[in-house]
């Protein structure tokens, strides 16, 4: 285990997504990690999530692929085509997520505000 949350969860579902499970336990979350999850359920990439305790159960959906980005790139809103073309397969197909000072978003909702910030993972 690291001290990133974030990426050690988005690790077990890659090691899930490949072991052709559907479900998977998280032991530690966060607040973070929760809200990376919400927009992963929002856009279809996650069915459910339920936080039990410590123990966070997630089930998937139609996910292909997911990483954190490491280290997290501060972008601005002009540079995040650059980064659509670096991790992700094609243009139209998956989101970055960006944290931004009105909360985490989509690449794509970042650039309708007009708003930069940290990329935080990629899920397509």
């Amino acid at each position: 285990m690291s001290q990133d949350i974030v990426s050690d969860a988005l690790n077990r579902m890659m090691n899930a997504l490949r072991a052709k499970q559907t479900t998977l336990t998280v032991k530690h979350h966060s607040k973070f990690l929760l809200s990376v999850l919400a927009i992963a359920k929002l856009k279809g990439y996650v069915k459910s999530y339920v936080v039990d305790g410590n123990n966070l159960t997630i089930e998937l959906d139609k996910l292909n692929g997911c990483r954190a980005i490491k280290p997290r790139y501060f972008i601005h809103t002009e540079d995040i085509d650059k980064y659509v073309a670096r991790y992700l397969p094609a243009r139209h197909i998956g989101i970055l997520i960006v944290s931004t000072s009105q909360g985490l978003m989509t690449h794509r909702t970042a650039e309708e505000k007009n708003l930069g910030g940290s990329l935080i993972a990629y899920i397509y």
